[in-house]
């Protein structure tokens, strides 16, 4: 069962988790969104329901919700549950007319990962239509076979072309010469703290590029880190064999000023 803690939403109507019905091995296309609860509230709501909305539309469906309605669901589950901090996520079975907004499980990296970096693989493949958020089981279960086997934290996609594109469940950015680059937007999910991440660089003057890179000029990057929900921004201490730099000076400066911004 992906729902813990003891109660969720479905269809507005509050009720047990022990009947929730997990709907990750369904053929059904299922949107959804993991939201960050930190002291009780929800991180960047606005911008996470604008990308939902946007996988709507590039789903061909419309958005059938106010705002500020999945705002109140929302609080709602965090209150029912007693939680103020973990993931909360929100689905929307498009076949079924049906949302759920319930917590899961989380892992958020420990200091030590924060300080010395983490493990990472390169896994060719792609997301069948990465600007949607939508549930991919079979590509979701290929990639963490692969992470699992290697013992790695994340697998980073490279696409038909030979091009790094993002994480399995991250976005990625690179880091040369004191010059932040990340995949381009056409070839990615819109990460929520991807684009904070910008938004930081630029209030920095820090230089900054959408950039396709390839795979095989990873060994000429200086840093690489990961950004998502969870782990905000993971410095990447190595992509199979090549080691990157965990304490670029550049990486460490986005870090402490994201993190300001959000405790």
């Amino acid at each position: 069962m992906e729902a813990i803690n003891s109660f969720f939403i479905e269809d507005g109507h509050l009720d047990s988790t022990k009947n929730f019905n997990d709907e990750k091995n369904s053929k059904d296309k299922i949107i959804y969104e993991v939201i960050r609860i930190n002291n009780g509230e929800p991180l960047f709501l606005e911008i996470h329901l604008k990308r939902m909305e946007k996988s709507f539309n590039l789903m061909d469906k419309s958005f059938p919700y106010e705002y500020n309605k999945i705002a109140e669901y929302l609080e709602r589950v965090i209150s029912a549950n007693h939680k103020k901090e973990g993931n909360v996520k929100i689905t929307f079975n498009i076949d079924e007319d049906l949302m759920k907004v319930f917590y899961i499980k989380h892992i958020y990296p420990t200091d030590e990962m924060y300080k010395n970096g983490v493990d990472t693989i390169l896994y060719h493949g792609e997301r069948h239509n990465p600007n949607a958020k939508v549930i991919d089981c079979k590509f979701r279960e290929k990639v963490n076979e692969e992470i699992k086997k290697k013992n790695a934290f994340e697998a980073i996609l490279v696409d038909n072309n030979g091009y790094v594109t993002e994480g399995s469940k991250s976005n990625i950015f690179l880091i040369k010469d004191n010059k932040l680059f990340t995949s381009k937007i056409e070839a990615v999910l819109p990460g929520v703290t991807r684009e904070k991440i910008i938004e930081i660089a630029k209030s920095e003057n820090i230089d900054f590029e959408e950039k396709n890179s390839k795979y095989t000029e990873l060994e000429e990057i200086d840093a690489m880190f990961i950004s998502g929900t969870s782990p905000g921004i993971l410095p990447i201490s190595k992509v199979d064999s090549i080691i990157m730099n965990v304490d670029n000076e550049i990486m460490r400066k986005l870090m402490d000023l994201y993190n300001n911004k959000n405790v």
